[in-house]
């Protein structure tokens, strides 16, 4: 019974870790909001236990500072620490869409097409809340495509830290128009199966989207 029990309490805490997790990247909880227990006993039905394990977990990922007396709360990630974070991801992603090019299927290659092509139609509409969900969704397709586990997991936990920078840069004006070709030589780097090209031109997207977390805090946009 007893290794049945430690099995269920893993369980939980894992859900628990996980649900607050999604809730803090779709922004249900800002940054420097306190995360208090009681209440997030009740939201998740987890025990008090599970709970400070899923924040314990959290914090490891970085996305939840543990203070002394204070608690827990979603930790607050300086502009200048983005960028730092921005850059450890050019370099991961640049692998990944190497790895990507390697391995894409006919299949895969489609759907990238038709991501690009509702991307740029989303654009064209001025529908940049869509656009942001497709950015989401190509990249992720694109770590799919890659499969490896490791370079995915540091993505996921880096990009965890940035929510707020990238809603930031969501409402910078005309950054959409900016993004698209880059979105599109990565697509078609990846669909002519061309390593080289694909790592260079996820590298220069993610290059872009550092000079423009500097020119949000340039002008003086909220650190």
């Amino acid at each position: 019974m007893q290794p049945d029990r430690e099995k269920d309490r893993g369980t939980a805490a894992a859900q628990a870790r996980d649900g607050l997790r999604e809730a803090i990247l779709r922004g249900e909880y800002l940054p420097g909001e306190r995360l208090v227990e009681a209440q997030l006993i009740e939201r998740f039905a987890a025990s008090r236990f599970n709970v400070r394990a899923a924040l314990q977990d959290l914090a490891g990922e970085g996305l939840v500072q543990m203070e002394r007396n204070r608690g827990a709360h979603v930790r607050k990630v300086s502009l200048e620490e983005a960028v730092e974070i921005t850059e450890v991801r050019m370099v991961v992603e640049g692998l990944i869409a190497a790895r990507a090019a390697e391995r894409v299927g006919d299949e895969q290659a489609a759907e990238l097409d038709e991501i690009g092509r509702l991307m740029r139609a989303a654009v064209a509409e001025g529908e940049y809340r869509a656009y942001s969900d497709l950015n989401q969704r190509l990249h992720a397709l694109i770590r799919a495509i890659s499969a490896h586990g490791t370079a995915d997991r540091i993505v996921e936990t880096l990009r965890g830290q940035l929510v707020r920078h990238q809603f930031m840069l969501s409402l910078l004006p005309g950054r959409p128009q900016t993004s698209l070709p880059q979105h599109e030589r990565i697509i078609a780097a990846i669909r002519d199966r061309d390593p080289k090209a694909a790592e260079n031109a996820m590298r220069d997207h993610i290059a872009s989207v550092i000079e423009a977390l500097r020119s949000i805090d340039y002008l003086g946009g909220p650190a």
